[in-house]
């Protein structure tokens, strides 16, 4: 299939699906060329500023508050759009990847949002990636169902007990290697977006919702300019109003922490919120300070909510949301249920506990991922929100954060354990395997963990090495017994393709920024060549 109405073509690089041609149609890949014609030079520019800002900070230059847009801040006189219909109340949202079984659950679990992830919950196998676009409008036209092995069927609930539908794209340092424009593989954030509004917007519209989104990986204000460029053109191409689309994003970066204030105004007229993604968070301040001694952190299960520049983060979060009208949605929960009965109270107890400070500090709602604790999460905010449809009107304004509580980890202390070291290569390997064979979100050792937290795993073996807080033999001996380990519990996995990769991210001397972009192009990507 190709473009006709462009002179640089869309072409599709991999062998038809069933059911393909629903979503690939000659008109959505025309939609898909129109953004990609218009973005993707700036898409560039920005990769490359982020490298250069990552220069800079490694090489000692200090990470503050912008003084340029010190008047953005300033600016009392600026709010964001008011919340658009079925995203005013908020206290519940559950993550998950769009496959059929997880929008069942997740759409009838009395969760007020359900996010379908196609980023870090999602292996972005081209089989995923369509089928995700062909389950989320089955969603929208009450198509989807499953029926269990032994029988039992599962459907949506009415229209107006579903959890409100909001779409993760993939971030803007990944690509679609299945689709080609301008000889070059299209931006992937481009190819979720513009597959999903292409198709599913203006049926959103009709049955009294929108076509709403959450944003991942932002790194500064300029990304959220050109997402919000992207929203304006595509509501253009299609005739749909302006302001239509809303999006939260995800504050999962440290030098976005620094832009909250910025990052909603580039997105006013299509803002709906900030969300703490609290591992990608953890991730982005090791890789972006990594090589300092002072930027060490224990065993990431150590590092809890409750550390100071945890606090800092979320509570300037809050802060800013409400200033602005936004909504602050707090963090993931990823336990998942246990059939030992002690192991299963002492989880939803850490839920509890964690939902309440959050309802506590002001958030307007927070994550799940699991249907099991949406009623641990509800009964917290209930508890806090009672009939409001949020807090708002808590503006924290006895909230004062620097740059320098951001980034007080040395208060963290504590050295790495041999649990901990463990830990994080076997978490590492496990999930590498799953997500080479197509599964994004996987339960291990009571928690579902996703790309944000493989990558924290591995980047915390590359640090503690880096800074010789743990040696070389003890992690390759731990490795070499882990490998086997997978070996014998998944006798299909791919050991070797697992460790190599693990190798290659984790025990290189440089840190690659992410595992996914070279996982991706050597395991994931499957392609005719020729065209269709």
């Amino acid at each position: 299939m190709s473009t006709s109405a462009l002179t640089r073509q869309v072409r599709v690089l991999a062998a038809p699906g069933h059911r393909h041609d629903e979503i690939l149609t000659p008109a959505a890949l025309d939609f898909i060329g129109r953004l990609a014609d218009a973005f993707v030079e700036r898409r560039q520019e920005l990769l490359k500023e982020r490298r250069r800002q990552a220069i800079r900070l490694s090489s000692g230059s200090p990470l503050e508050f912008p003084l340029v847009t010190s008047a953005v801040r300033a600016d009392p006189s600026w709010r964001v759009a008011p919340p658009a219909p079925g995203l005013t109340d908020r206290r519940v949202e559950i993550t998950g990847p769009p496959d059929r079984r997880m929008a069942v659950n997740a759409l009838n679990s009395g969760a007020q949002v359900w996010m379908a992830d196609l980023e870090d919950a999602t292996s972005p196998t081209w089989e995923n990636v369509i089928g995700g676009q062909l389950t989320l409008l089955d969603v929208i036209e009450r198509r989807v169902d499953f029926t269990t092995d032994d029988g039992k069927v599962y459907r949506l609930k009415d229209r107006d007990e579903l959890a409100t539908l909001v779409v993760r794209p993939r971030g803007w340092h990944l690509v679609e290697e299945h689709l080609e424009f301008d000889g070059e593989p299209v931006p992937a954030s481009l190819v979720d977006f513009g597959l999903y509004f292409f198709h599913c917007a203006q049926r959103q519209i009709d049955a009294g919702h929108g076509p709403y989104f959450y944003l991942p990986k932002l790194e500064n204000r300029y990304e959220a300019r050109l997402w919000n460029d992207v929203f304006v053109l595509a509501q253009d191409l299609l005739g749909i109003p302006r302001g239509t689309i809303r999006a939260t994003v995800l504050i999962e970066t440290i030098t976005a922490a620094v832009e909250m204030e910025e990052i909603l105004y580039e997105l006013r007229e299509h803002s709906s919120g900030l969300n703490a993604g609290r591992w990608d968070y953890l991730f982005s301040l090791i890789k972006t300070f990594g090589h300092r001694t002072d930027f060490l952190l224990p065993d990431r299960a150590k590092v809890t909510m409750t550390a100071p520049f945890m606090r800092a983060y979320t509570e300037l979060l809050v802060r800013t949301c409400h200033k602005r009208g936004a909504h602050a949605i707090g963090g993931m929960a990823a336990q998942v249920p246990s059939k030992d009965p002690d192991a299963n109270e002492a989880a939803l107890a850490k839920v509890r506990l964690d939902k309440e400070r959050e309802a506590e500090d002001g958030f307007d709602g927070s994550w799940v991922a699991h249907p099991a604790l949406v009623p641990v999460c509800r009964e917290v905010f209930d508890g806090v929100l009672g009939d409001r449809p949020h807090q708002m009107d808590r503006t924290r304004d006895d909230v004062e954060v620097t740059v320098g509580d951001l980034l007080s980890v040395r208060r963290v202390g504590g050295p790495p354990t041999a649990e901990g070291v463990r830990s994080n290569i076997a978490v590492a390997l496990r999930y590498f395997d799953a997500w080479l064979r197509g599964q994004g979100a996987v339960a291990l050792y009571g928690l579902m963990e996703d790309a944000a937290t493989a990558e924290i795993a591995r980047v915390q073996i590359w640090q503690w090495l880096r800074h010789r807080v743990v040696d070389r033999e003890t992690v390759l001996s731990v490795l070499d017994d882990e490998a086997v380990a997978l070996g014998a519990e998944f006798p299909w996995a791919a050991v070797d393709e697992v460790r190599e990769l693990f190798e290659r991210t984790a025990l290189a001397p440089e840190l690659p920024l992410f595992f996914t972009p070279d996982a991706y192009s050597r395991h994931l990507v499957r392609r005719t060549g020729d065209g269709s």
